[in-house]
């Protein structure tokens, strides 16, 4: 099979120490806008050829971004041997993310891992390092679950449901712990340093945190962490999503980022400053870097938020009436969780809780650096931070506040006519992906829901 980089030798010993250890195959995993591994597997023997750009894709229309045409030239995929991971569930695999390429390494426009790693290199010239920690959160549920009429995700521990909540709940957890603890293992196996998990909000509803790590690799392990959890809980007779609202009493699964900017020659955090005017220990980069992503906040949404029912998601009110705390404003605040950002008193990081468990991570990744890089370096300022409770969408919080996205189309919109996105995404992928969501919000809209029949059938 011909390659488009020269072999390396020393690639032919990695095949056969991994050969000797039991792996059969290897895969190179292309990221659709949907952060799902895409890849052709080869034998393990194949292995030199696979690093040297020997499997090739036609990748447009994959997943309904763009259109395949007859005569477009395909694509390389170009995997990463840092993120060689065996699969703890399965120890025949062997998997790597990898960079979809036409020849000559140009990046294909489409390809999420390639977006990122320009952005990087953005902030590389500007002398700063992104670092990343994502809080991630997931349903694990019973396949009867999708025989059910009413949506509702049966969980595997039934001591799950509760009322109001089963947050933090320990007896769940143990409940959960066939499923749990295999993916502790799979986590400890593949260097997450995973330093805690608990049972979310939601009936059926855990959430993993793992140490942070440059984007790229925290982007990478994110893609591999998706893979994973499926895989096992299918071994576990279970089924996972990752959709941010599966059903109307659900509480929304997050995909929480924890961003930081580091010097590039150091690696010395940037976000601290004890001599912060304000009083609250943070630095002129960190409030650039805020204001920054609250400039963009509606084009973001595109992104962060990408689908129909991430909307549902971002309501302050949860469907029982209680606080969400699903922020619905642009706002930051120092320990305030219903804002979109937040500045943590216990580490030096920005968190936006806006990002739902469907978003890209790299695609996320990338535009968030290229927003809050923007506010760094015009010198943008937030204003002062906001205490209350945001519990509602109507009574602005702040003069530099503005009101999230409130359906895909308003953030569709948005995205279009910011002109960032058109700086950090190739015109390709930009065009492609606004067609593509309005034709997901179109499909949607076009829709006459139950909850439309039993409010209007028999009244009007």
């Amino acid at each position: 099979m011909d390659t488009v980089r020269e072999m390396d030798p020393a690639h032919r010993a990695l095949a056969e120490q991994l050969a000797a250890s039991g792996v059969e195959f290897a895969v190179g995993g292309w990221i659709d806008v949907f952060g799902r591994s895409k890849s052709k597997v080869v034998p393990i023997d194949h292995l030199p050829n696979l690093l040297a750009g020997s499997e090739r894709y036609t990748p447009r229309g994959i997943s309904g971004l763009g259109e395949m045409t007859p005569n477009e030239d395909e694509s390389v995929a170009m995997p990463d041997l840092t993120t060689l991971r065996v699969l703890p569930w399965d120890r025949r695999f062997a998997w790597m993310a990898a960079d979809l390429l036409f020849a000559g390494d140009e990046p294909f426009v489409h390809c999420p891992r390639s977006i990122l790693k320009r952005q990087l290199d953005r902030a590389a010239a500007a002398g700063f390092t992104m670092n990343l920690g994502i809080e991630t959160e997931f349903y694990a549920f019973l396949p009867e679950s999708l025989e059910r009429t009413d949506g509702y995700l049966v969980p595997m521990a039934r001591s799950g449901a509760m009322s109001p909540t089963p947050a933090y709940d320990l007896e769940s957890t143990l409940d959960a712990m066939p499923f749990l603890s295999r993916m502790v293992a799979a986590m400890q196996e593949t260097d997450f340093g995973v330093y805690s998990f608990d049972h979310e909000g939601g009936n059926g509803q855990f959430e993993f945190d793992f140490d942070y790590a440059p984007a790229l690799e925290m982007a990478d392990r994110l893609s591999f962490f998706r893979l994973m959890t499926r895989q096992i809980a299918k071994e576990c007779g279970l089924l996972a999503t990752f959709m941010p609202k599966p059903y109307t009493e659900a509480w929304g699964s997050g995909h929480h980022y924890n961003m930081s900017l580091a010097d590039a020659t150091t690696g010395e955090n940037l976000m601290r400053d004890p001599g912060d005017p304000r009083g609250k220990g943070w630095s002129k980069i960190a409030y650039g870097f805020t204001a920054g992503i609250m400039r963009h906040a509606g084009a973001l949404s595109a992104i962060t938020t990408p689908t129909v029912n991430s909307y549902k998601r971002l309501n302050p009110r949860l469907a029982d009436g209680s606080a969400s705390w699903a922020p619905v404003w642009s706002a930051y605040g120092e320990q305030n969780r219903s804002c979109m950002l937040r500045l943590p008193v216990n580490r030096p990081a920005i968190e936006n809780r806006v990002v739902d468990s469907a978003a890209n991570t790299y695609l996320a990744a990338a535009f968030l650096l290229a927003a809050g890089l923007e506010g760094v370096q015009q010198a943008l300022d937030p204003g002062d931070p906001v205490d209350a409770a945001l519990t509602d969408g109507r009574s602005q919080p702040g003069t530099n506040s503005v009101r999230l996205p409130r359906t895909l189309l308003e953030a569709v919109e948005a995205f279009e006519a910011d002109p960032l996105v058109h700086q950090v995404f190739p015109g390709g992928f930009v065009q492609e992906y606004v067609d593509m969501k309005h034709g997901e919000w179109d499909a949607f809209h076009a829709q006459v829901t139950p909850w439309e029949r039993d409010r209007y059938l028999l009244a009007l």
